[in-house]
């Protein structure tokens, strides 16, 4: 028997999905995604990128798993909520620590199921990412609408999830490198990867001004992931200009955008994203295709990158849209996905390599 209806999601153009709520009751505006990937809902979840971001899952059985203590992304998960076709509350799984809608409750995130996510995923790459309301079913069509027409998605997501003051993690063994990583909502593997290959981590708000970068000694400077449109975050474009050329840099995902902004390059936003766990990806310099993780709205206009300084390095097979770009001269390179992604595909963790040859070049060169 099919259970009765309670909660909603609602689009501008008067589409609605009715299904049942898990996690907390709050009504909210979002703007909605989807994602591709078949496992890794924990990561999602807790991704500081999806900040104010309703994100469809479009693998059909979620929270079959349940929450583990050691696979979160941040602390806090920041994620606007979460629509799946089927949610499993009893989770098996001999590291399951709580279930996805008990975790969602507790930081008050909003979940319906049981909606047609094939539909929805079709009306998302039809029409866009756009505004969604989550809400109780008995919400009448034009009230939704008119809370949709008057609630903007918040724009200062960066300065929402950046942490509020400095903090480090410290090398596995024996430390080779002391990394400054800028948090634009910087993913915890991220920081495990750097600790793994021998690099003491000190993490930054995204507002660190250049002296106080400079002030900590770093071998390397790391940009992080982040939400939101990237000429929302001015400060980190500043910091980019006045130590590139002098520290070794390296950039993922929001701060790969970040570096084409502060070298002249331009960004767009994408009709509905990429996110998923299988985006191939050229790699121009050898021509190895890699198979990577992504989560974001925008890309790099790779017209724009003629006279910056920068080169392309890879490039997306989908759609021919940027994925890496460098500047040998510099010490800096970026590429749009994720290496450190876990779950996923492990192709391009050697970057995280190449970031320590890079360190260990300018050390010998200083």
């Amino acid at each position: 028997m099919t259970e009765k209806a309670d909660r909603k999601i609602v689009l501008a153009d008067g589409s609605q999905y009715p299904g049942q709520g898990f996690g907390d009751r709050s009504e909210r505006v979002c703007e909605i995604v989807f994602n591709t990937s078949m496992a890794g809902y924990q990561e999602i979840l807790s991704d500081p990128s999806y900040t104010c971001q309703l994100v469809v899952m479009t693998y059909p059985l979620i929270g079959n798993y349940g929450m583990a203590a050691d696979d979160y992304e941040t602390a806090v998960p920041t994620i606007g909520g979460l629509a799946v076709r089927r949610y499993n509350d009893r989770p098996s799984n001999f590291r399951c620590a709580d279930t996805l809608g008990a975790v969602m409750e507790r930081y008050g995130i909003p979940g319906v199921q049981g909606i047609d996510t094939r539909k929805l995923t079709r009306s998302i790459r039809d029409h866009g990412s756009r505004k969604a309301l989550v809400t109780d079913v008995d919400t009448p069509l034009d009230r939704a609408l008119e809370i949709l027409e008057s609630t903007d998605v918040p724009r200062d997501v960066v300065r929402r999830v950046s942490c509020k003051a400095p903090w480090t993690s410290p090398a596995v063994g024996k430390a080779r490198f002391h990394v400054v990583a800028v948090d634009c909502g910087i993913k915890l593997n991220i920081v495990r990867s750097l600790n793994a290959r021998g690099c003491d981590v000190t993490v930054l708000p995204y507002d660190a001004g250049a002296e106080q970068v400079q002030a900590l000694g770093p071998d390397g400077v790391f940009l992080s992931n982040g939400p939101g449109d990237p000429e929302d975050v001015p400060s980190v474009l500043e910091l980019v200009r006045a130590i590139r050329g002098k520290i070794p840099i390296f950039g993922i995902c929001l701060g790969h955008q970040l570096i084409s902004l502060a070298y002249g390059a331009r960004t767009y936003k994408l009709k509905f994203g990429h996110r998923g766990g299988n985006h191939p990806v050229r790699d121009l310099d050898t021509g190895r295709i890699e198979i990577t993780s992504q989560n974001h709205s925008y890309a790099v206009d790779a017209a724009s990158l003629a006279g910056t300084g920068l080169a392309l390095t890879h490039v997306n097979l989908l759609d021919g849209t940027v994925e890496g770009v460098k500047c040998e001269r510099d010490r800096v390179f970026s590429v749009q996905y994720h290496p450190e992604s876990a779950p996923g595909p492990q192709d391009s963790g050697a970057l995280f390599d190449r970031f320590l040859t890079m360190m260990e070049e300018a050390r010998e060169h200083a």
